[in-house]
């Protein structure tokens, strides 16, 4: 039996799905947001959220939730043969900046992370909707037609999108017949979430790094008493993953009697893949998150990675179903995938440098850097001696109100519209717009650079404009003089 028809069905409720979810209802789409799980997935897969999607998060809500349930990262201890150790910082340490307002990874526990999610998903008004299975669709000029086996019956449902955040073994991707090419990287590992005694929880423990055979780590997951087990095993054969088991292992890797397992919570042995989607898109479907990519676990980028797909295609999805023009869905894959190619090679990168033993991160898995100066969506800017370049995320920085009180940069940006922001210029010269939020930076302007942190990440001139789109990256640097195109760009772009 079929409903109305929806604008968007998501399947799959990990972060990637929840994400997107949030966007749509943060913005009024009509979305069903449908999981196979009978419940929500209960292990710490990915628990390392970087400094870009704490902006992200942040914007959607939900960043000082994530830090009340995780912590920051401990450092990581060497254990040695001969019984001593060494302490070092696993992660490269910087202080947060007025432009980069987080610069360390935060760990939360993937089951933490999701819950925040969807607790937020619920302050919108939807839930996730356990129990039901994508099984087959069908796609037309106009929508997409999805079967849905549910916990009580076959259903079928109409909707204007479909969107597949149903994981690497996505069946939204194989039933579009999309190829998934990459490598399965020779590497085996077992992931364990279990409860230890016997381990201080100030520091990551890490055992035989230099011997694939018998290394072994040991990280106290932030916000629970559980300890995270990683440890790679043979590619072949059946890993014992019960609590004997696994005790037995941290025993034999640890050379350690005095640890004890006392229970398994979650545990699984993969093999670990590199695999990129040849296609993000087929009509009116849409692949997100490990759908179309998928990464080894090191350097924390594949949630992050994932997340950050959602947030992209979610504002642009919402707009075209406003009214907004088609061609700006395809921006969504010219902006992802390559990320996702450049992510997939660093994750690679830094797997061969933990074999050896060196699982240091510095400022290139935080994703502060990441760009989309080639997109479509990015306005070419003439050659100019400003600091910040269209396709750059835009910074943050503290200013104050005309009034005298104190506001964030990332406060004016925060919500779903855009953002036009001229410094010492003239508010008369750009109309008001729907959706463009207009602001003066200057001493005539509503906004001001007491500080002067905003002339310093950004490094505009008098009369400069700048345009910023609702995910924080910016869309057009012009002068006055080039101001029309500016507004003639967005309204490309806008409902």
């Amino acid at each position: 039996m079929m409903g109305d028809t929806l604008d968007v069905v998501i399947c799959g409720a990990g972060a990637a799905g929840l994400t997107l979810a949030i966007e749509l209802a943060r913005r009024g789409v009509a979305f069903r947001l449908v999981e196979q799980r009978e419940q929500p997935f209960h292990g710490s897969r990915g628990k390392g959220i970087q400094p870009r999607s704490q902006e992200i998060f942040e914007d959607m809500g939900i960043v000082d939730r994530l830090f009340a349930a995780g912590g920051l990262y401990p450092v990581s201890r060497s254990h040695h043969a001969d019984g001593t150790c060494t302490d070092a910082a696993v992660i490269e340490a910087a202080p947060a900046t007025p432009a980069e307002p987080y610069r360390q990874p935060l760990m939360v526990p993937q089951f933490l992370t999701e819950a925040v999610m969807r607790d937020r998903l619920a302050e919108l008004g939807h839930r996730v909707e356990f129990g039901h299975a994508v099984i087959g669709l069908e796609q037309d000029a106009n929508g997409v037609t999805v079967r849905l086996a549910t916990p009580t019956r076959e259903q079928t449902v109409r909707t204007r999108y479909l969107v597949g955040a149903d994981g690497g073994r996505s069946f939204v991707r194989q039933a579009l017949d999309i190829g998934f090419p990459g490598t399965t990287l020779g590497v085996r590992a077992v992931v364990a979430d279990i409860v230890l005694h016997g381990l201080p929880r100030d520091a990551w423990h890490s055992y035989n790094e230099d011997d694939p055979q018998r290394r072994i780590s040991l990280c106290p997951l932030m916000g629970t008493a559980l300890f995270q087990l990683q440890a790679p095993v043979p590619l072949d054969g059946d890993v014992d993953l019960s609590v004997d088991g696994l005790a037995d292992m941290v025993r034999v890797r640890t050379g350690r009697n005095d640890l004890a397992v006392l229970d398994v919570c979650w545990a699984s042995a993969y093999r670990m893949n590199a695999r990129l989607a040849d296609r993000y898109r087929n009509g009116r479907v849409f692949l997100i998150g490990d759908a179309a990519h998928t990464h080894p676990p090191t350097g924390g980028q594949g949630l992050n990675t994932s997340a950050q797909d959602a947030y992209n295609l979610g504002w642009k999805l919402a707009a075209v179903l406003k009214g907004a023009p088609q061609p700006l869905l395809y921006t969504y894959e010219q902006e992802r995938r390559p990320i996702a190619a450049s992510m997939l090679g660093l994750a690679t990168t830094l797997l061969a440098q933990a074999q050896r033993g060196d699982n240091r991160r510095g400022r290139d898995v935080q994703q502060l850097d990441l760009a989309y100066g080639e997109s479509s969506l990015t306005l070419p800017a003439e050659a100019r001696s400003g600091r910040i370049a269209p396709g750059n995320r835009a910074p943050d920085a503290p200013l104050q109100g005309a009034g005298g009180q104190r506001v964030r940069l990332f406060d004016v940006l925060r919500g779903t519209h855009w953002t036009l922001l001229g410094h010492e210029a003239d508010r008369g010269a750009a109309p008001s717009r729907k959706g463009l939020h207009v602001h003066i930076i200057g001493h005539r302007g509503d906004l001001r650079d007491t500080q002067a942190c905003f002339a310093d990440a950004y490094g505009l001139h008098a009369g400069d404009w700048l345009l910023i789109r609702p995910d924080g990256y910016v869309a057009a640097v012009v002068d006055t003089p080039r101001l029309a195109a500016l507004l003639a760009h967005f309204e490309r772009h806008a409902p």
